[in-house]
């Protein structure tokens, strides 16, 4: 089993910037990928950015150049520097945690938290 909780949302103004970070604990040998999601309202939940243990990242096209995701696996921690953020970018983060055990993948989730942010 692995846990997730997630820190850092809040409400900002459009082009300000916001640092997500989301920790780790449980079965953390076992995890591989971790990223960040959001889903806003009315929308389905979206990728926004995930990277693996070994530093390779990946980015949806809509926030390449603003947002950065990194990892610190000492922390078993990872972030998301988000910079000039629009209003419609107001969702629900959601970290997520990729395990592979005994050849079987499982998906870990956070609570989530909001992003506000107010034109």
């Amino acid at each position: 089993q692995v846990r997730l909780v997630e820190s850092g949302g809040g409400l900002v103004q459009a082009g300000g910037s916001l640092r997500l970070s989301c920790a780790a604990s449980g079965s953390i040998f076992s995890i591989n990928d971790m990223g960040w999601y959001r889903q806003g309202p009315g929308k389905q939940r979206e990728l926004v950015a995930d990277i693996s243990r070994r530093g390779a990242t990946n980015y949806a096209r809509s926030v390449k150049g603003r947002f950065t995701i990194s990892r610190d696996n000492a922390k078993n921690t990872v972030y998301l520097q988000m910079n000039d953020l629009k209003p419609e970018e107001t969702a629900v983060y959601y970290c997520n945690a990729k395990s592979v055990v005994s050849g079987d993948e499982w998906d870990y989730w956070g609570q989530g938290t909001q992003v506000t942010v107010s034109s």
